[in-house]
């Protein structure tokens, strides 16, 4: 790895995406935990108070990363039928989280409230609608089928899955069977 040039006066400043990919690459390199203020403004070359601008304190970096993840979620195509969106959609998630062992749990333990974060969240509820799920079950509806897919997405790309690819494909098959079939039902009611 090379260090980068050190930052002063007269040269370009910073941006938001620049610091979050430094946040993002310590994180893969060395975990979570390795991932503060002061390690990504070193990684960065400049001082810690540099960064402050653009995401504020750790819990502002932590955040940042929270969106570049829900950045990364899967476009929903609402011209599908709303089964094979839902489809495509855990299919994405797994993406992700493969592509970011270490940073995906945050989405467990950071808020997601952001533009970026309402995205995913927005197109899960707009497939349910689509299925006919009644309207005040929408978002609690919406939060189970995240949490359920994203822990399995979660336990698959750190490693927690002690089975064969050809197994944990099952499993991730068996849980979008049981859950289509759950909305089917219950949006026929």
């Amino acid at each position: 790895m090379t260090t980068p040039a050190p930052r002063g006066r007269g040269t370009r400043g910073l941006t938001r995406d620049e610091v979050l990919d430094a946040a993002l690459d310590l994180a893969e390199e060395r975990g979570l935990s390795a991932v503060g203020v002061r390690a990504v403004a070193s990684r960065l070359g400049v001082t810690p108070m540099a960064l402050y601008r653009y995401v504020g304190d750790k819990d502002g970096l932590l955040d940042g990363l929270v969106e570049r993840l829900m950045r990364e979620m899967p476009e929903d195509d609402p011209d599908l039928p709303w089964q094979d969106r839902m489809r495509a959609f855990a299919a994405g998630v797994r993406q992700v989280a493969r592509r970011h062992p270490a940073l995906f749990p945050l989405l467990f333990t950071r808020p997601t409230v952001g533009p970026e974060a309402r995205r995913p969240r927005d197109a899960v509820q707009d497939m349910l609608r689509a299925a006919g799920v009644p309207e005040e079950v929408v978002p609690p509806l919406q939060r189970l089928l995240d949490t359920v897919g994203m822990g399995l997405a979660a336990s698959e790309a750190g490693g927690r899955f002690t089975a064969t690819p050809e197994e944990i494909d099952r499993v991730h098959a068996l849980a979008e069977e049981i859950f289509l079939d759950a909305i089917e039902r219950y949006a026929a009611r």
